[in-house]
Formats: structure tokens, sequence, C-alpha cells
């Protein structure tokens, strides 16, 4: 119950809602904005492409582990601050174009904030890895990505609810006003102190992270390890990568979407985030991969479910299906996700924290990129029941996989990394 009250949790609260809130935005409102704008469901889908930085941020991570940009901040820190400013002007100024008339400022802005949260992500990642002792890896990644999923609701239920209210451009300002609680984290916390320090050079900090991730692992080992980091989120990314749209063609409105997010996904991942970390902790990393996983491959079901039930014959019955789905959802990739970033932060040398995190985290977001970028041209062609069929299906590798990577009785330890502060 102490690490559940230490200042670190706490700061893993911040850290989490501030990379979530642009994520969610990219993943959530804008594909509901350009849809009630009037583009197809193929251009929709094809936005995903603009968040290739998610699946780059590998190549401009070792800058952020070599140089400080706000010298006066501290390494992490600076990175941190100049990120979350530059989220919320960019989030604030989308909301002022009009994506039929603006659309190639429209596709060059939503670029600049997928950057900019990709470099954000990389310098929280490696703050949050540096300040976490080895006891506390597994709970507080479960705290940071329940609120992590948390900070989804802003833009996936109380956006779209103003948006049935507000014009758009009122309701991206009020969105980027959230990003101001993590600008106000960095500015408190202190800069983690660790051992290794800085690398002493460009080089160092380039080459030395692969070549310690590979020598530790081993070539054969080290490619089923990135393979299977590619494969485990690889289903239920593409399931959800069109779940708002896939709500508004179900014939739920934009409020009904935000008031069932809102009451039926907060409390299951909040619950289940908080549970999962507990769980963790005598569980193990590796069993946590193991359960965690059924939960969240059996949570496509849910939307396999919808899309048979299509329009439901009364208005309850709709919204009762509707409320299922959504806290499934919540539930089972919460809890997927909590132990997959636990794993990932544990795989980490702690004197290479960036670029090692952000190699991981960018082939994990590789299917959200990529692969979802096809998703408005599977649906059209398949439509929605055999779209989420195809999904569970591609869920289950990554399983397959933990009997190698991480086997049940087979816990791994953390590398040793000095305490840090914060």
């Amino acid at each position: 119950m102490d690490a559940l009250l230490n200042r670190r949790m706490l700061i893993c609260i911040f850290t989490g809602f501030s990379s979530g809130l642009p994520l969610y935005l990219l993943l959530n409102l804008v594909p509901a904005w350009l849809k009630t704008e009037g583009l197809s469901l193929k251009a929709i889908g094809a936005f995903a492409l603009i968040q290739f930085p998610y699946t780059w941020k590998f190549v401009w991570a070792p800058l952020l582990d070599r140089f400080g940009i706000l010298p006066w901040l501290g390494r992490r820190r600076g990175w941190m601050l100049v990120s979350q400013l530059g989220l919320v002007a960019a989030i604030a100024w989308l909301g002022q174009l009009s994506p039929t008339s603006n659309l190639t400022l429209v596709v060059t802005l939503t670029a600049a904030l997928a950057f900019l949260s990709a470099t954000q992500d990389i310098a929280l990642d490696a703050f949050r890895r540096e300040i976490l002792p080895e006891l506390e890896l597994g709970l507080g990644n479960a705290i940071h990505v329940n609120a992590y999923r948390i900070a989804g609701l802003v833009p996936g239920s109380l956006s779209l609810i103003l948006a049935d209210r507000l014009p758009w451009s009122q309701v991206f300002v009020i969105t980027a006003l959230f990003m101001l609680p993590g600008v106000v984290m960095t500015l408190m916390v202190k800069e983690p102190a660790i051992a290794a320090g800085a690398p002493r050079t460009l080089r160092d900090a380039v080459v030395e992270p692969f070549r310690e991730f590979f020598g530790r692992h081993g070539l054969q080992s080290a490619l089923l390890v990135l393979t299977f980091i590619f494969f485990y989120k690889l289903g239920d990314s593409l399931c959800t990568a069109l779940a708002t749209p896939f709500y508004l063609d179900m014939g739920f409105t934009k409020t009904e979407i935000g008031l069932i997010a809102k009451n039926a996904g907060l409390w299951p991942s909040v619950i289940g985030g908080i549970l999962g970390g507990i769980w963790m902790v005598k569980l193990g990393i590796n069993r946590a991969l193991w359960l965690f996983g059924v939960v969240q491959v059996a949570s496509i079901l849910g939307f396999v479910w919808l899309a048979w039930l299509g329009t439901a014959p009364s208005d309850a019955a709709r919204l009762t299906a509707l409320a299922i789905v959504i806290s499934a959802e919540a539930a089972g990739v919460g809890l997927g996700t909590t132990a997959f970033v636990a794993f990932m932060a544990r795989t980490t040398h702690p004197a290479y924290t960036a670029t090692q995190l952000a190699l991981f985290t960018s082939l994990m977001a590789v299917p959200r990129t990529v692969i979802n970028a096809s998703a408005g041209w599977l649906v059209e062609r398949m439509g929605w029941y055999d779209f989420f069929w195809l999904c569970f299906f591609l869920a289950l590798p990554g399983m397959l996989l933990l009997i190698r990577v991480a086997p049940w009785n087979g816990e791994a330890k953390a590398i040793a990394a000095a305490p840090g502060r914060a």
C-alpha cells in the first residue's frame, strides 16, 4: 500500500494523462471531426499514416538522450516542457481550420501534432523509467497506463459531447487546455538522478543502445522480443482504429457515445488499471502478460457482437450493448497495455532508457500507424462484422509468442538502476 501512496505514483498519473491525451485526440476526436465534416471512411482511415512519428521516434530519441534543450530544467524535463507547450498550441490551432477547405494545412498540423506527441512520449517514458525502482515498475507503469486511458475520455467523451453544443474551434481549444496539468507537473518535479548520466557523444547515444540490447539478448532472442512487441497489440489496435466512426455508423449520436464512454469506460479502466498493477506485483510481469492478454483478445469479440446486432430493437438495448462493448474494451485493452508497458520498461537498460524505450514503443505503434491506415479500406470491402473477426485472429500470434518471450514460470528481472528522485 505504501507504493500506492508515494510521490512517484502520483507523477505516473500526470505522465500517463499528458501522454495519452494527444494520441486519443488523433484516434478519436479527429476521426469524428473529419466524418462530420464530410470526409469518407477511406480518407479518415488514411489519416492514420499521419501518426508515422510514433513509429520512427527511435530515430531522434538519441538526441534526447544526448542533449538537453533547456539546460535550466535538465535533460528530461526540458524536452517534456517544450513538447507539451507545442502540443497546447497545435491542438488549439487545429480546430480553427476546415478539413475540406484547408486539408493540406490540416494534414501538416496533425503530422506536427503527432511529432510533438511522440517526442513528449520519448521524454516521459525515459523520465518515468528513471524514477521508478525495480519493485515499482509494474505498479508505476500500470498507473501510467490507467491515466493514459483516462486521458482518452477527454477527446473521446467530453469533447464529443461538447461538439454537439459548441463549434469545433471552441472544442479543440478546450481540449488543448487539458495539457496544462502536464506542464505544471514538469515544472514542479525534479530531474531524475541517473548514475550512468548522458551518453558522452552523439555516436554513443545512437549506436550503444542497439549494441547493448542485441548483445544482452543475442540476435535471435532480440529479434524474437521485437517481433512480440510488434504483434502483441496488433489485433486490438486495428479493432479500435475506427471505433468512433463504427459507433456513428451503428446509429449512435456523438452525445450518446460520449456519455457511455464516460460512464461505461471510466470505471472499468480505473478499477482494472489499479487492480492490474496490484496483481502484477503478486503475479509478476510474465504471468500478467498471459492473463491480461487473454482478456484483451476476448474484448475484441464485443465489437463482433455489436456489429452482428446492428440496429437493436430499442434505444435501451442499443445503449446497453454499446456500454458493454466500451466497458469490455476499456478493461481488456487497458489490462493488456498495463502488462505490456511494464514488460518494455523492464527490458530497457538504464543507461539508454530513451532510445531503447523509443525503439520498443515505436514497434508497438507500427500496427496503429501503418496497418490501421488500411482499416477504412478493409471495412468498405468486408463490412464491420467480418472486419472485427479479422482483428480477433490477428491478436492470436502475439499470445503464441509469449511461450518463448515471457514463459509462465520464467519471470525475468529488471536491469538494476540507481534510484531516481522526483
